[in-house]
């Protein structure tokens, strides 16, 4: 299943996520929304496989996928974390883009939700199919390099690995500035045998088997929110199912090991409030004294006021 020790040494608390969105990373509610309904509906249906995710930046989707496996499973990840890139493009991709990337912090992050870390390869992609036995995975998760031909690789990867009805997630699809990753995924669903299931604004859905069966139980679960508008298009024969959030909250995710509760809001409202009060009520005690006692108070505040006035004022 796993290794049970990072490699890193100990973090500051303020560096340790208490929630999933303490984890940076683009890994949005729908598509936080989307993942936890494909893997739950695989766990309903009683389907048995890996799970795989090649690129896993920081860990936030990773820690996801890894809250799905099920007993008996394995749950690999595979990213370069840092390490020599295999071509003088992609390691100006990594130098550019992923500097800060770290083993230690993907592991941190990891091991603050779960007991177990997954299956680290820190390789390239291009290995995975050495690691990783044929026909053994019912969801892959493709977010590695943007690069045209390594995403092509990673797809027929996915392709080798996946069960026949499991279920690839290719991230980056349409984004302005990954147009390899758009490349490689429309190239495979007109001529690799790509079925989408569904597109939400970051990531395609898909899977070599019939879409249809899991498309319309997803339809329905859409269509049903209010948080979410869907449209239906068709084209080069095949049925894409478009999905974009309206203020949509990610689903509820357990807490890490080391997550705080926040104060209680009457605490921070009676805390708020105390200043106030207490002056009103030195105000009420001074208004209930006999006149004459009032009287002496006022003028003695008055004094003061004015004695720090003068003392403040320039000369």
């Amino acid at each position: 299943m796993g290794t049970a020790q990072g490699t890193g040494t100990a973090e500051p608390a303020e560096s340790r996520p208490g929630e999933l969105k303490d984890v940076p990373g683009w890994f949005w509610p729908l598509d936080q929304v989307l993942f936890t309904w494909f893997l739950q509906r695989q766990t309903d249906l009683g389907t048995q496989g890996d799970l795989l995710e090649l690129g896993a930046y920081l860990g936030k989707s990773a820690i996801l996928l890894g809250h799905h496996l099920q007993a008996g499973e394995t749950f690999t990840v595979c990213d370069l974390f840092g390490s020599d890139a295999p071509d003088q493009a992609n390691r100006a991709e990594s130098a550019g883009s992923y500097a800060t990337l770290t083993r230690q912090a993907f592991e941190r992050n990891y091991l603050a939700f779960h007991d177990t870390l997954p299956t680290v390869v820190q390789a390239p992609t291009s290995v995975i199919t050495d690691e990783v036995a044929p026909g053994s995975c019912r969801f892959v998760h493709v977010d590695a390099s943007h690069l045209y031909e390594h995403v092509r690789d990673d797809i027929e990867a996915a392709r080798e690995l996946l069960l026949p009805e499991g279920i690839v997630v290719l991230d980056d699809y349409r984004s302005e500035h990954t147009p390899g990753v758009a490349v490689a995924a429309w190239e495979a669903v007109l001529n690799g045998g790509l079925r989408p299931v569904c597109l939400s604004t970051q990531k395609l859905y898909a899977t070599w088997a019939d879409p249809e069966p899991v498309q319309e139980e997803l339809l329905a679960l859409l269509e049903a929110r209010s948080d979410v508008s869907v449209s239906v298009q068709e084209a080069a024969g095949h049925r894409l199912v478009r999905a974009r959030g309206r203020s949509m909250q990610p689903p509820p995710f357990p807490h890490s090991r080391h997550y705080t509760p926040p104060a209680p809001a009457a605490a921070v409202r009676s805390a708020a409030v105390r200043p106030a009060a207490t002056a009103r009520v030195r105000r009420l005690a001074v208004d209930l004294l006999p006149p004459v006692i009032t009287r002496a108070v006022r003028r003695y505040r008055t004094g003061r006021t004015r004695t720090a006035s003068r003392a403040s004022t320039p000369r």
